[in-house]
């Protein structure tokens, strides 16, 4: 497979009243096309920095992004949030549409499109309900729904899943685990969830406390597709518990400096 993504020695520091801050330091990242990348690390390591600089939100301040383009007529990349971050004023179904609308499809195509997206995520009759209708696990669906109907060779993810109760969480975990088999899409994926990472992950990198650079990866080896089951196996157990002992110190080191 090719590579999709390239991050080399990736910096960013930002100005503040009080001086420079170094988010991130010297921070390489390689993902092949159609690959699933989870990004593990403690709280302040630079995690959604690093994303927000992927998706071109955020110039580094040094350092390489290369990111391999074969598809034609698609955006690059498109960024699902934490904060459901879809638009209050619009129904359902015109917030999956809206990336479609922006790239000029006409109204009948981007509508069957994100149609069948409300479909694949249990949404049809909510199309045309309002985001202040609906549950924060729906609205996480609306998010995903927008994303994968955009269609974009690339999709980064910061922590979707991460403001859901517990038993919604496991429920999308499922969903998006599904949508992604369907599609392949080259995904890198932020949380602060180990399990999280392993089961929905071809691949763990871990970060370091703040300034946030390479601690060291894990490959993980479960065939797909995969199911909520895996996570009662023995050997999830134990690359979970691998993952936090390489973990731990660094968790430790960003409380102290939080302190």
């Amino acid at each position: 497979m090719s590579i999709k993504i390239k991050a080399l020695g990736v910096t960013k520091i930002f100005p503040t009243r009080n001086g420079p801050v170094l988010a991130i330091q010297n921070f390489n990242l390689e993902v092949k096309e159609g690959e699933f990348v989870c990004i593990v690390g403690p709280s302040g390591c630079g995690k959604s920095t690093f994303l927000r600089i992927l998706s071109g939100l955020i110039e580094p301040t040094s350092g390489e992004i290369n990111l391999g383009s074969g598809q034609k007529g698609g955006p690059l990349q498109n960024i699902v949030f934490q904060e459901y971050a879809i638009f209050p004023w619009k129904t359902v179904i015109d917030n999956v549409a809206f990336g479609l609308q922006m790239r000029g499809l006409p109204r009948r195509e981007r509508q069957e499109i994100a149609s069948d997206w409300l479909r694949k995520v249990g949404l049809v009759k909510f199309a045309h309900s309002y985001p202040h209708q609906l549950s924060g696990g729906m609205k996480q669906r609306v998010s995903m729904a927008r994303a994968f109907a955009n269609d974009p060779e690339i999709l980064l993810m910061d922590e979707p899943l991460g403001a859901l109760d517990a038993q919604t969480r496991v429920v999308l975990q499922g969903e998006l685990i599904r949508l992604w088999e369907a599609s392949r899409k080259t995904v890198v994926y932020v949380t602060h969830s180990i399990e999280e990472a392993v089961w929905l992950g071809d691949r763990v990198v871990l970060m370091t406390a703040h300034p946030g650079t390479n601690k060291i990866e894990f490959d993980v080896p479960f065939p797909r597709p995969r199911s909520f089951a895996l996570t009662t196996a023995t050997e999830f157990g134990q690359l979970t518990y691998s993952i936090w002992q390489e973990l731990q110190g660094e968790v430790q080191q960003a409380m102290e400096q939080q302190g």
